[in-house]
């Protein structure tokens, strides 16, 4: 059962091939096996999912299979910066560790309504804003596929649950590759919708102004057919207002001949050969199926990062040394020299991104002028390019999960996702494969605002064509050594 897609689950339930208490149990016991390696699900509700797949059962023995929702008694996880009623919503920091959600999140309640019965949140980094799900409240979580790696961040803890079996699905969120960079390093697909399309009511922090576009909620699924289902039932405005009522496209009806793919290998940093074969297998994968390959200028994302760091930076709001700690002037110096006599409530990433934000309001006027004007050229330049049936292939990093520590020491590569974020662009990540070392390499696809099916079209595709990695049992550092060997 924990092989099985969310779809497939829902699906056999339906027709009582299964029950809702036996796969609740199944991932259960699946979570219980695997979280002592990776320390993905940091607090659990398990006696609840099981009261819950009871009635859901209940239910099932009464109510004709067209009357069931969507998800009808599929386990899934949240991303602990949601409110899920009676749960922790720590965002990773020491300042919030004892936060207790009283409702649920706006996406957190339409999966429920849906039918999805909620198993527990899982680990982000400090705050947010980082590659690695690290804080002080729960510790480091672990890759799957190399428990010396990371699962990338700041929905790490979700990827690496689904990729190894503990959840069907799980909602992420991302405002500069949070769904993305996770879903890359752990071998599975997820989707970042177009900005303001789904509500971030009950996520936290809470954004205001162009940041609310920024921030996008999304799926992390083994699946693609998963990401297509979930995204259409957490699409749509909310009573908060400032999201769109954006029609969705089905990915179903895409034909993909004639559709225009772009790859573009370059975001500012090189790739690893191993990323860029893995776009250049895609694009001709999609050209068999009558795609039409076309080109972009190289250096169009040259300045990626840099442009999301401008435009991040642009708005108002507290600062994110403020976000982190509830001081906005607080000592980077200090805490960085308690952090070797394990004194400080703060990583070593979050101090250096709180320095990066300073650096970035002392950078002179016209620099910020001339980056946040880049950025609204390039909006402009990309979607006229795309049309309506055109997609970006672009790498979610410069290559596949890295060690431990290792983000720290290449601060431009989340660029690669964090330009989509700021542009309000939607991108699916799905994987295409694994590199010398085993790990999961994979693809972005990017299209133009509104046309996340094509997104997804075009990421199922690719699915189709080169299969799924996951789920997998969690690996040691003997089994990646295997894997380089083999």
């Amino acid at each position: 059962m924990v092989r099985m897609s969310a779809t497939e689950l829902a699906g056999r339930i339906r027709t009582k091939e299964l029950g809702p208490v036996e796969v609740a149990e199944a991932h259960i016991r699946r979570v219980e096996q695997v979280n002592p390696a990776l320390n993905a699900v940091v607090a659990e509700r398990f006696d609840k999912a099981l009261d819950e797949s009871r009635a859901a059962e209940a239910r099932l023995m009464r109510t004709p299979a067209a009357e069931l929702p969507p998800l009808f008694g599929v386990p899934c996880t949240i991303k602990d910066f949601y409110a899920v009623e009676g749960l922790p919503q720590t965002g990773g920091l020491w300042l919030r560790k004892d936060a207790i959600a009283t409702e649920d999140a706006v996406v957190v309640r339409r999966v429920r309504d849906a039918g999805a019965i909620v198993l527990g949140v899982t680990n982000v980094p400090e705050g947010g804003l980082w590659l690695e799900s690290h804080n002080r409240v729960y510790g480091r979580s672990n890759n799957p596929w190399d428990l010396r790696r990371t699962p990338g961040g700041s929905s790490g803890g979700e990827g690496a649950i689904v990729a190894a079996g503990g959840s069907a699905f799980g909602m992420g969120s991302d405002i500069g590759g949070s769904i993305r960079l996770p879903a890359a390093f752990c071998g599975v697909a997820g989707h970042k919708p177009t900005g303001r399309m789904v509500p971030s009511t009950g996520h936290w922090p809470p954004l205001e102004g162009a940041l609310r576009g920024y921030l996008a909620c999304g799926p992390i699924a083994r699946r693609v057919d998963d990401l297509i289902a979930v995204w259409k039932l957490v699409a749509g405005p909310d009573a908060a207002g400032f999201t769109q009522a954006w029609e969705l496209g089905d990915p179903a009806a895409v034909d993909l001949t004639g559709v225009s793919v772009f790859p573009l290998h370059e975001g500012g940093v090189k790739v690893e050969p191993a990323l860029g074969a893995a776009l250049d297998r895609s694009a001709h994968l999609l050209e068999r199926r009558g795609a039409r390959i076309e080109r972009l200028r190289p250096d169009l994302l040259r300045e990626a990062i840099w442009v999301w760091g401008a435009m991040m930076s642009a708005e108002e709001g507290p600062s994110y040394a403020e976000l982190v700690s509830g001081d906005r002037d607080m000592s980077v110096l200090r805490e960085l020299m308690k952090l070797p006599l394990g004194r400080s409530r703060h990583t070593g990433p979050v101090l250096a991104l709180i320095l990066g934000e300073r650096l970035m309001k002392r950078f002179p006027s016209k620099q910020n002028q001339r980056l946040l004007e880049l950025g609204r050229s390039l909006g402009r330049e990309i979607e006229d390019t795309l049309g309506d049936r055109g997609v970006i292939l672009h790498p979610p990093y410069s290559r596949s999960a890295p060690r431990h520590g290792a983000p720290l020491l290449r601060p431009l590569d989340p660029g690669f996702t964090a330009i989509f974020n700021v542009l309000e662009l939607p991108a699916t990540q799905v994987p295409t494969g694994l590199d010398s070392r085993g790990l999961p390499v994979g693809v972005q696809v990017v299209g133009a605002r509104g046309r996340d099916h094509l997104c997804l079209a075009v990421a199922k595709a690719l699915e189709e064509e080169l299969g799924v990695l996951t789920p997998i049992d969690p690996r040691p550092a003997h089994h990646a050594a295997a894997a380089r060997r083999g």
